[in-house]
């Protein structure tokens, strides 16, 4: 098999260590915190801890994309190695970042006409992208040529289910995407929204439920009928989390008391700056392989 390279957006929400360890390179979004201006760099510059802390002191984020110019430099560089590269961005359905890697793709190209650059939509975000390319990376290893791994990425990627909740309303009020009336009422009365992402790589309210343990429970309940082989599921899980570790270790200490057969043990990560920027603290979200989304 020829060598390749794999390759993601910081918005799958690893830790740099874990990408490195799985050979896998990134590329970076941008935000603003405040007044100043960061590269995503997966807490290298800023801890998950120092940037929900500014968050919730009243800090306003702005995040902006890989650009196109931005783009054909990271895939020259991967290219001038000479091995071919597959790469997975961020949803579609949450950002133009797809479209400006498939621009540069085509600019990339130019320059290394007898190379292969596969730029695929995850259709996904956070931790469940990351999830995706971690997979990605395992059948690499097994032995699995890029051609394949690419046909395999676009059949099999609406199987990643993505599922989250939120126990805080502030930074959903403050985004617009709730008004603030039902804010106020939705904090008052303990509401914690339970999304997912559809087969669009959109993120959609499902469920309203009040309180965190039983939002946990339909967390756990979804899993339950959505994972591959119900309770005997035996993929990988991911979990990742806004400043709330707390409400992740006992979603996945849960999740290990009745799921017996899962793949290891379940990875938590940080929600990084690009996503938690729209979440704020508060947010749970959960990952892994199971039935198709819907729309």
């Amino acid at each position: 098999m020829k060598p390749y390279i794999l390759s993601c957006c910081s918005t799958v929400d690893l830790s740099k260590e874990h990408l490195e360890n799985r050979e896998i390179e990134y590329t970076c979004f941008h935000y603003q915190l405040g007044d100043k201006e960061y590269v995503d760099d997966l807490y290298q510059s800023l801890s998950a801890e120092e940037f929900y802390k500014a968050m919730a002191d009243g800090a306003e984020t702005r995040t902006s994309q890989v650009n196109v110019v931005e783009y054909v430099e990271y895939f020259k560089k991967l290219l001038e190695t000479g091995k071919d590269v597959l790469h997975i961005t961020l949803s579609s359905g949450l950002s133009g970042t797809y479209n400006s890697a498939c621009l540069a793709r085509e600019i990339a190209l130019e320059s290394f006409p007898n190379q292969k650059l596969y730029v695929i939509d995850s259709l996904g975000a956070s931790s469940g992208s990351g999830l995706l390319i971690d997979t990605l990376a395992d059948l690499r290893d097994s032995g699995m040529d890029i051609d394949a791994l690419n046909q395999w990425t676009l059949d099999n990627r609406l199987r990643l289910n993505h599922w989250f909740f939120s126990t805080d309303l502030t930074f959903y009020v403050r985004g617009g995407r709730i008004s603030k009336a039902a804010g106020w009422f939705g904090t008052a009365l303990k509401i914690c929204p339970l999304l997912n992402v559809n087969d669009e790589g959109k993120l959609i309210p499902r469920y309203k439920v009040r309180g965190k343990r039983l939002v946990t429970k339909k967390i756990i309940e979804k899993m339950e009928e959505c994972a591959d082989k119900g309770l005997d599921y035996d993929g990988k899980v991911f979990i990742s989390h806004s400043n709330c570790l707390e409400d992740a270790l006992n979603l996945k200490n849960q999740i290990l008391e009745k799921f017996k057969h899962i793949n290891g043990d379940i990875l938590i990560n940080n929600i990084g700056t690009t996503i938690g920027s729209h979440t704020g603290p508060g947010t749970v979200a959960l990952f892994f392989f199971g039935k198709e989304r819907e729309r």
